[in-house]
């Protein structure tokens, strides 16, 4: 089929790819000339793995092009709208200028019997006011809201190998048709047997935002119970382990440490609660509130556990950042709890050198007053305290033997429970994390 992606960015660019490689023949659409050529010499403008050699390999096919001009999508059968919904400035709304402004686009090259396809995640009721839009100016022409589920550091295996398909489409007539649509873009993975869930707007408009809740809700239970923990003693680790056993609760997404960060999380509950609000359905999701302050509440914990290590003062104390994407496998340091953490401690007077395997760059012009470092050694050299804050494979499988030659003092801070407490310890570290037992 040709198929047009509108907005090639995180989302966008990795499943223009994507729809490629299954077949298809795909133009991506986006304003930003810089980006749009990068994509177009095969250079990925974010860190994501996979995504470049599978970028390279569509372009070679010659099915996968990208442009600045949204008229190239003209002929194209489905169009996908990709662009953000980031948090509008000052409220917790989200801020849909990006979505509006690709659909109106799209209208200039829809024809009758054309698929608008909504990926971005919007708040409820948007999916049937754009639709509306797109059947006044071009009748034929059907919207339907197709919610992406990526995660970074995992955005092609999720695009090309989904868990589950989500449908939300119009009624009647136009709502099977666009069903049989969505099958055929998606023939290879609905062929697999990928469980499927068609249903109305409003519905595929919450899948995201109530996965997102329920996922920040976990961590946050989790943190809240590490904060319980450091007031008796016990151990959030094993807790954790403990409670994990229980098929009803499961292990996953229950690790205790600094919390949540990125471009989705904490702007879509947020986005979710004004909505609630919008809708006078606001005390609904009141806990989700609490979810988030307890969120925030790790960063500033992770601060006066640094100051505690550094003998009740960070004033002049050098410390070493390990980590400054939200997530490993990431360079995106959207709302990054790492960042958030080395910027705090340098306003309260500490020297912060901060490395990362692969968010230095955009670090560096978000935060130009932070020193950076290309590796962990360089980072830690005469430092009186390390703070490990993401949790890439480097930094768990670091030798704290050979890792304490550099150090003025063997202090270790693990705000993501990564690394092996028994090891650091015999190698003569003192081991610092939320939630748990001094080491």
């Amino acid at each position: 089929m040709r198929i047009s992606v509108v907005g090639c960015g995180y989302l966008g660019a990795v499943h223009a790819a994507s729809m490629a490689e299954l077949g298809h023949d795909v133009v991506g659409v986006d304003v930003d000339e810089p980006k749009i050529a990068a994509l177009a010499q095969a250079r990925a403008p974010f860190y994501e793995p996979g995504f470049e050699d599978l970028l390279a390999r569509t372009l070679a096919t010659g099915r996968l092009r990208f442009t600045t001009d949204v008229a190239d999508a003209a002929g194209a059968q489905v169009h996908f709208v990709c662009v953000g919904t980031p948090q509008k400035r000052g409220e917790y709304a989200a801020d849909l200028r990006f979505v509006e402004a690709a659909t109106e686009s799209l209208l200039q090259v829809l024809a009758p019997g054309d698929l608008v396809v909504g990926k971005s995640t919007v708040p409820v009721g948007t999916a049937a006011r754009l639709a509306e839009v797109v059947t006044e100016k071009v009748p034929g022409a059907v919207l339907v809201w197709n919610p992406e589920f990526l995660r970074e550091g995992f955005a092609v295996q999720d695009t090309l190998h989904p868990d589950r398909l989500v449908y939300g489409l119009p009624g009647g007539a136009d709502g099977e048709t666009a069903k049989r649509t969505l099958d055929e873009v998606y023939a290879d993975i609905v062929a697999r047997g990928t469980p499927k869930v068609v249903t109305d707007y409003a519905t595929a408009e919450m899948v995201k935002t109530a996965a997102n809740s329920f996922l920040a809700t976990k961590i946050s239970f989790i943190n809240a119970m590490a904060e319980l923990c450091e007031a008796t003693g016990a151990d959030v680790l094993q807790l954790a382990d403990a409670i994990g056993f229980d098929d009803r609760i499961g292990r996953k997404f229950l690790n205790a440490g600094l919390g949540f960060g990125g471009g989705c999380l904490p702007k879509d509950i947020r986005a979710f609660m004004a909505r609630a609000g919008e809708l006078g359905a606001d005390q609904a999701l009141t806990f989700l509130r609490e979810v988030d302050n307890i969120n925030m509440r790790r960063r500033i914990r992770m601060v006066e556990l640094a100051r505690e290590v550094c003998d009740g003062s960070l004033l002049g104390k050098r410390i070493a950042v390990l980590g400054a994407a939200f997530k490993p496998d990431s360079d995106d340091i959207r709302d990054s709890p790492a960042l958030n953490v080395a910027a705090q401690l340098q306003l309260q007077g500490a020297v912060v050198c901060v490395t990362d395997p692969a968010a230095v760059d955009n670090s560096r012009r978000q935060w130009p007053q932070l020193d950076y470092a290309d590796t962990p050694e360089e980072a830690a050299a005469r430092a009186d305290a390390v703070l490990v804050l993401t949790e890439w494979r480097q930094y768990r499988e670091l030798d704290p033997v050979a890792f304490g030659q550099v150090v003025r003092q063997k202090r270790v801070l693990d705000g993501r429970n990564a690394l092996d407490r028994e090891a650091w310890t015999a190698a003569g570290w003192t081991y610092r994390a939320l939630g748990r037992r001094a080491g």
